[in-house]
């Protein structure tokens, strides 16, 4: 029987290593601007894996190029979602349109928290799992996470998943200021933790190529991941123009390869790529702005698109913004969603 005690996380949220302390239930907003657990949409979908995919709303980060943005930056954008769902009712859905013909036909075994980020609203998801498993006591669970969570809530995701798509988005925390807000540092501890006691529910690390932006943080970062084990599995995704990032060029085949022959190099041996290649689009120019606060050319690139688009605070840290409750990032709307 899990424990979701979703009274108490709320109460004083620090389910992310944002560790807010807010009053959710209260309404009271932190980094995430969630207060009550709001479902975006839910769907069949072909995968992999294949599943029922429940894509959450709202996320601890403010990536640039997200490919969720109407999803992920709720309720700031004001974008439709379904809105709250009882849990027992949610439960009940997923176990039957898994077991629906069409379900079957597809291959779905198991229910997908997406989002946006599922860990902000952990304890509501801890008891759709709990009363879908009442129905259907093998059914599996996936939980495809940023990886921004305590090392608490990691430990409580693991209790009960079957399967852990993990987001790695950079290897050097300028890289991942710029990208997303945040500090790779807990990122980089919870796939290790990941990787040392669970690998076993590790689908695959899912590392987005954003050209000229992280493709330094490449090798180090698949020499990381082959220092624990060379079996771990890692899938390259391209970068597809959106969000802040709408007019930035997409990343190339050879792009794409490249990194497959870096993670091979690291000794890495279940390595993938997969997305859309060659989209058009501008190359980025470096602002005067972010001059001497970033270290990395593809740090100073990405926060000078950031602050093309209005964020005002560099090294970018979304935790500690004046503008956390105003973000401009929040409301932008993008001019072309590849």
């Amino acid at each position: 029987m899990i424990d979701f005690s979703m009274e108490n996380d709320l109460r004083e949220c620090i389910l992310c290593e944002h560790r807010c302390g807010v009053d959710r239930l209260a309404g009271d907003l932190g980094v995430c601007r969630m207060s009550a657990p709001v479902v975006a949409s839910r769907t069949l979908h072909p995968g992999p894996p294949e599943s029922y995919t429940i894509f959450v709303a709202g996320c601890n980060f403010k990536c640039l190029g997200c490919q969720n943005w109407t999803i992920s930056q709720y309720p700031d954008n004001r974008m439709a979602v379904d809105g709250y769902v009882d849990p027992g009712s949610l439960a009940r859905e997923s176990v039957r349109m898994i077991q629906s013909t069409s379900g079957t036909l597809m291959g779905a075994d198991r229910i997908f928290f997406s989002g946006g980020e599922p860990t902000i609203h952990l304890p509501f998801i801890e008891k759709v799992v709990d009363e879908a498993r009442r129905l259907s006591p093998n059914l599996k669970v996936n939980f495809d996470t940023n990886g921004f969570m305590t090392e608490k809530s990691l430990h409580r995701v693991l209790d009960f998943t079957t399967s852990l798509t993990f987001d790695i988005k950079a290897f050097y925390d300028d890289t991942m200021r710029a990208i997303s807000g945040t500090a790779v540092g807990p990122i980089l501890r919870n796939a290790e933790i990941v990787a040392r006691t669970a690998s076993d529910k590790l689908w695959e690390y899912r590392i987005v190529i954003i050209p000229e932006v992280n493709e330094e943080d490449i090798e180090p970062l698949c020499r990381l991941v082959a220092s624990i084990s060379t079996k771990l599995p890692v899938a390259f995704l391209a970068f597809r123009p959106n969000y802040v990032l709408d007019e930035h060029h997409g990343a190339t085949r050879e792009l794409m390869k490249k990194c497959v022959e870096l993670a091979r190099g690291a000794g890495l041996r279940n390595v993938t790529y997969a997305g859309m290649t060659n989209i058009p689009g501008k190359r980025g120019v470096l602002l005067e702005e972010v001059e001497g606060i970033y270290e990395r050319a593809g740090a100073k690139l990405a926060a000078s698109y950031a602050c093309s688009k209005g964020c005002t605070t560099h090294p970018r840290n979304c935790g500690d913004c004046p503008s956390m409750s105003e973000c401009p990032l929040k409301k932008y709307i993008p001019m072309r969603s590849c």
